[in-house]
């Protein structure tokens, strides 16, 4: 066994973007890259193409639908696990390890595969959340995240968990990186509000969660001061969620700010985005279990502020501490960000939480789960 090439299924809902999409693919060119099999079952979405460019097999299942009649997929994953001779049955998401840890407990121990479950988000604490703890080996993608297992669930054997950070790819994101001339003169014609500002960027998409009217107290107070800045909000709108957009816009609009505050909509050049931004925000009310945006910003030399709680907060204390602000504290948040403006504190070229080394730890715990 220890010289077969693993096959490796990840499941997620859906591969449209984001962090936890993100992670898959790299997972998944990882394994190829190193003669393993990679498979991937989620709804779909536009990040499939790569996905299989990349060497992958996609499986197009409705896992992800939150419905008992997605438990119809039981037996039919089960004999799909036998037929593609899977070793690690890898979950990301609640629906669908509802769906593999049922499919997983009916087959054979000795010959099934092994299971292993990325814990993502601080989940609400019930039973529907608590199959993510049902891996053989649990992921935790930060202290944060490991903290809330063994808190809300103290029967979890701590050795079961392994903390590998989320991480991002320093070629991808270097250090002092600046956009193609091509690409600026494209912004500058796109947006010529932002000439001669201050540029804060508050990625995100458009949920209640994110910070989004703090950010606009931000800005709000900061035009006061005299500062010459243009806030940007930079993430889609949640189609479920239209009415909180709206209200957004019309809260902008309402304080006098829609020449001060601009809404991107989603892009797919954060890269770019965060490269010609002055600070990036992490103003979530909610804790982060990771922060990605927070860690792809400081690894491009950009200055990072945000709440000191969740995984932004681990992720600012060991690579920006200059950007740690209170939770909630609005004072210390205008103060925090004015000072940076004024006099700004340089972000290290640190090399911290490299995509190299999440990449290896997950193949560690697979190939460790496989021969155990």
């Amino acid at each position: 066994m220890k010289n077969k090439p693993l096959t490796v299924l990840q499941i997620l809902p859906a591969l449209q973007g984001g962090g936890v999409e993100r992670g898959t693919l790299e997972v998944a060119r990882h394994l190829v890259q190193h003669g393993h099999r990679a498979l991937v079952m989620s709804a779909g979405g536009r990040m499939v193409a790569q996905l299989e460019a990349e060497g992958a097999t996609h499986f197009t299942w409705p896992v992800g639908k939150k419905s008992l009649f997605t438990l119809r997929l039981v037996p039919r994953l089960r004999r799909f696990l036998v037929e593609h001779e899977v070793d690690i049955l890898h979950v990301r998401s609640r629906m669908p390890a509802w769906v593999a840890y049922l499919a997983w407990r009916g087959m054979d121990p000795p010959t099934r595969p092994r299971l292993v479950t990325t814990v993502h988000g601080l989940y609400s604490v019930n039973r529907y959340s608590q199959v993510m703890l049902k891996g053989e080996r649990i992921i935790a993608v930060s202290n944060t995240i490991r903290d809330y297992i063994l808190r809300n669930y103290p029967d979890t054997d701590p050795s079961r968990i392994k903390v590998i950070y989320r991480g991002v790819d320093a070629a991808e994101f270097p250090y002092g990186y600046q956009p193609a001339p091509d690409w600026l003169a494209a912004w500058r014609t796109q947006y010529p509000q932002l000439a001669g500002k201050r540029i804060l960027t508050l990625p995100g998409r458009l949920t209640r969660l994110k910070g989004h009217e703090a950010f606009i107290e931000l800005i709000a107070r900061l035009k006061q001061c005299g500062l010459p800045v243009h806030g940007l909000i930079v993430g889609g709108e949640d189609p479920k969620r239209l009415a909180y957009a709206r209200e957004l816009h019309q809260a902008v609009a309402a304080r006098g700010l829609a020449g001060d505050i601009t809404f991107t909509g989603h892009r797919s050049d954060m890269r770019e985005v965060f490269a010609v931004s002055d600070i990036v925000l992490s103003l979530s009310s909610k804790p982060e279990s990771f922060g990605r945006t927070v860690l792809e910003a400081l690894r491009l030399g950009t200055p990072v502020v945000g709440y000191n709680h969740g995984g932004v907060g681990e992720i600012l204390a060991t690579a920006y501490p200059a950007g740690l602000v209170e939770l909630g504290n609005m004072d210390a948040l205008v103060e925090r960000v004015t000072g940076l403006l004024e006099q700004p504190v340089v972000v290290e070229d640190s090399g911290a939480y490299p995509l190299a080394a999440m990449l290896d730890d997950t193949l560690a715990v697979y190939l460790h789960s496989a021969h155990a």
